[in-house]
């Protein structure tokens, strides 16, 4: 099903919560009116009027910083342990031999799969890192942006905003070392790497909202020339995987003499375009020379749990004023409340401590993280930050509902609270994105059709073998 704000069921809605995140903070007892997509007013400590849509808890949509959309068909199939000890490089060869069966219809289907389960999961933006690019033989499509026109008819199909990311990938290891094989479907020079860009510009130009930035892979994946001419090809978001593995960082020290962070920090100028996706494995002074730039962490927990990868020093980085957002990235599990819920929990198991994300001592754990990837993510996406809703801005919100089983708190900072660390499911009930209801009773209102097509295509290639 294609969701089009500009077809919302009439030129006017009107929304009432009981608690709302406003930009000045929370307020109750809200009414909220949405005309052509934008925020035209809101109402605090009113009663709701016939015809309101009534709702518990009002939030800005979050943004999922970094995902590779195509992986959400591959999750569940990486779980049988190897001969050896298991990591993400023994992860890798699965996702490989998974992306040598994928042809663009079968990529829009998946991804179309993972963009509505974002949307359910609290999120209304994503900035899709990709990668795939080129047919099953390595060579490019006829259309060079064959792949990246996939992704924004998923985009459209869904109704999820869509921050681009090209990924330039032409390297296997420090040093500028040839690709392998297996990486044939991601390999571009440059001057192939700017068609691409341009192609790609034109893939999502149909969307009504959507941004285009660029994405050098990682430092083993790109030259030092190489990286300072691809981040010159946009003035849009900068994302880079940096520091996720041990081995990255010690392949790292080995060829360079410098660590990840260190060693781009040296050879770019970051700022608060970029987003470094992961730096997991970061010395104290590279944790306060991410947090001095203005750039943003692009944290992923559940997949860094998942892989095995390591724990991010986010103690460190918060007392450094550092800014963060989070992203689902392998998309092996997508849901706001739950990437939240494996930071934190994380942190606390690291350091044997409670409410380390909580910032201010008294302070909402919940509210301050949320308020943090809210902030974050916007940055990190290419958008302007927002702490909150006001009149004037596109109405991405989402409503989540309490848990029927425990007491309702009183205040906001409680229900987030709640929502994070102790609903036992999904409690995103309803999602507007530019003001058109795309979540309702907490499914995608193109459920049906978009697992459909995804069982489908997912039935095609395991029939084709293990993945």
């Amino acid at each position: 099903m294609t969701v089009d704000a500009r077809h919302a069921r009439s030129p006017e809605t009107w929304l009432w919560f009981e608690q709302v995140l406003l930009e000045a903070g929370w307020s109750r007892s809200v009414r909220i009116g949405i005309h052509d997509g934008v925020i035209g007013a809101i109402l605090a400590g009113v009663a709701a009027e016939p015809g309101d849509q009534i709702h518990e808890t009002g939030l800005p949509g979050l943004t999922n910083l970094h995902s590779h959309a195509f992986q959400r068909g591959m999750a569940g199939l990486a779980e049988a342990r190897g001969p050896s000890l298991d990591s993400f490089w023994t992860w890798r060869e699965t996702m490989y031999r998974f992306v040598d069966r994928l042809r663009p219809d079968e990529v829009t289907a998946i991804a179309a799969m993972a963009f509505a389960e974002m949307l359910e999961g609290g999120f209304t933006r994503v900035a899709e890192f990709h990668y795939l690019h080129h047919d099953i033989d390595g060579r490019p499509y006829a259309k060079v942006g064959e792949m990246a026109e996939a992704i924004a008819s998923a985009a459209m199909q869904t109704g999820i905003g869509l921050t681009l990311l090209p990924v330039f990938y032409a390297h296997s290891a420090f040093g500028g070392a040839a690709p392998s094989q297996a990486q044939r479907r991601f390999i571009n020079d440059l001057d192939g790497f700017a068609s691409l860009m341009e192609e790609s510009a034109r893939a999502i130009s149909v969307l009504p909202d959507a941004i285009l930035g660029v994405a050098p892979h990682s430092l083993r994946a790109v030259t030092r020339e190489e990286l300072g001419i691809v981040c010159g090809m946009t003035t849009g978001p900068v994302h880079i995987h940096i520091a996720e593995q041990v081995r990255e960082v010690d392949d790292c020290l080995a060829w360079s003499g410098a660590r990840p962070v260190d060693l781009l920090f040296d050879t770019v100028e970051v700022d608060r375009r970029w987003c470094l996706v992961h730096a997991t494995h970061m010395s104290a002074s590279e944790t306060r020379r991410l947090a001095n730039s203005g750039a943003v962490a692009g944290l992923c927990p559940i997949t860094e749990a998942n892989l095995g990868d390591g724990i991010f020093p986010a103690a460190d980085y918060l007392s450094a004023g550092g800014a963060w957002g989070v992203g689902s990235d392998s998309n092996v599990l997508i849901d706001a409340a739950q990437e939240f819920r494996m930071l934190e929990y994380s942190q606390r198991l690291a350091r044997r401590s409670r409410n380390v994300m909580a910032g201010a001592a008294g302070g909402s754990t919940g509210d301050a993280m949320f308020r943090s990837a809210l902030a974050g993510g916007a940055q990190a996406a290419g958008e302007s930050v927002r702490h909150g809703m006001k009149v004037g801005q596109v109405a991405d919100l989402i409503a989540v509902s309490g848990e029927t089983a425990a007491a309702k708190p009183s205040s906001g900072e409680a229900r987030l609270d709640q929502w994070i660390f102790a609903s036992r499911d999904r409690r995103v009930d309803a999602v507007w994105r530019r003001g058109t209801q795309v979540v309702t009773n907490g499914r995608h209102v193109g459920h049906v059709e978009t697992t459909r097509r995804y069982v489908r295509v997912l039935s095609r290639i395991l029939e084709l073998g293990d993945a």
